[in-house]
């Protein structure tokens, strides 16, 4: 069966995971990507461990590089095959510091001379204005664009988030511009370039916080697990272990005090509306924990869940495979021996495909040289 993208060559310029995660979700839908590294180490995300896999390769390169094909190419010294490459691909998608591959040969204006129907996509820190300069790392993006102040304890430093979710994020962007961009290659027969930012990225996914800012001048703080606009929507303590509770809505909160056997909650002036529980959210608290310290979090999750509430306790990893395991979501594929998570993204006709692993360093290079006939 062929991907939706199958036919569609990658020249993947990328390294460590902003760039690396969108290319690895185009080659899923069947786009072939040449993965271009530097000669001797590759990728840093090569090294970086442990934990490593069943062949010694770093779990972080693992996770972020299936379907994929390398080479490895000084950039100084063989201009000749990685423009050759450049110019036969259908998509370049590159995170050097902007100017770098201006340098080396290989910027935009350069290319779309040679190939007018390159879609191009550059993903970058801060942009490629007054930010060229600063580092794309995201644990800076984080801090300077305002997650962290919104993550943690409200009298805390503020808090990074477990991974490194604003390289994720960017790494979608930049996959949703590639597609839109190969849409109109394919109605236009022109390239664009694309570009993306870890700042710009942030900021747009923080959605109700930036638009707190954007709309309403209001500048969000951290508050724990709690959420500034919905009550209750946080951690409780259960009997053995905390669990989450989100009742987003009046109906839901009604059904929570009845499997609580609280329905004098539900009846009282000061929990009656979303609002008011937001402004009587630290006596609310108290009541609910007292009533979710009768039962486990296990016990709570198979009673609120059949009574409508969405809610759930705190999984680590394994639990939480698990439960997607249990719930027929398939989450983890094995591909020829390595174990990966799988593509979220269901498809009827064209389903995501594991075809490879995650290649060694230049292990294609006689598979790259033959299709540019050198």
């Amino acid at each position: 069966m062929s991907g939706a993208l199958s036919g569609v060559l990658i020249a993947d310029f990328s390294r460590v995971l902003a760039g690396p995660y969108a290319t690895m979700l185009l080659a899923d839908m069947g786009a072939e990507v040449v993965k271009v590294e530097r000669p001797g180490t590759g990728d840093d995300t090569r090294e970086w461990g442990p934990p490593y896999g069943p062949e010694g390769q770093a779990t972080y390169f693992l996770g972020v590089n299936r379907n994929k094909r390398s080479i490895a190419l000084d950039l100084r010294a063989d201009t000749e095959v990685a423009t050759a490459l450049a110019a036969r691909a259908d998509v370049l998608v590159e995170n050097f510091k902007p100017g770098t591959m201006d340098r080396l040969g290989l910027g935009y204006e350069r290319l779309r001379e040679l190939n007018p129907g390159l879609v191009y996509c550059s993903i970058t820190g801060f942009g490629t204005g007054e930010g060229a300069g600063l580092p794309g790392y995201d644990l800076i993006a984080q801090a300077v664009g305002g997650l962290m102040s919104v993550t943690g304890e409200p009298e805390g430093p503020g808090t990074k988030a477990g991974v490194a979710l604003v390289d994720v994020i960017t790494g979608l962007h930049a996959s949703l511009g590639i597609l839109a961009a190969l849409r109109h290659r394919d109605e236009s027969g022109a390239g664009q370039r694309v570009e993306v930012s870890l700042l710009s990225s942030l900021l747009s996914a923080l959605t109700n916080h930036a638009s707190a800012y954007a709309a309403a001048g209001v500048v969000p703080r951290a508050m724990g697990n709690r959420h500034p606009s919905i009550v209750p929507y946080e951690v409780f303590g259960a009997a053995d272990r905390p669990i989450v509770i989100a009742a987003g809505n009046d109906r839901q909160f009604r059904s929570l005090c009845a499997a609580l056997e609280r329905p004098d909650l539900a009846g009282d002036a000061r929990y009656a509306t979303n609002a008011a529980r937001v402004a009587a959210r630290d006596t609310l608290v108290v009541e609910l924990n007292k009533a979710l310290s009768a039962r486990t979090a296990d016990e709570w999750f198979e009673r609120l869940s059949e009574a409508g509430v969405p809610c759930g306790p705190i999984n680590d990893l394994a639990a939480a495979f698990s439960l997607a395991e249990d719930l027929g979501l398939a989450p983890a594929v094995d591909v020829d021996g390595v174990g990966q998570v799988a593509n979220p993204v269901r498809l009827s006709a064209t389903p995501p495909s594991y075809r490879r692993p995650p290649p060694t360093l230049g292990q294609d290079e006689a598979w790259v040289r033959e299709i540019l006939g050198r």
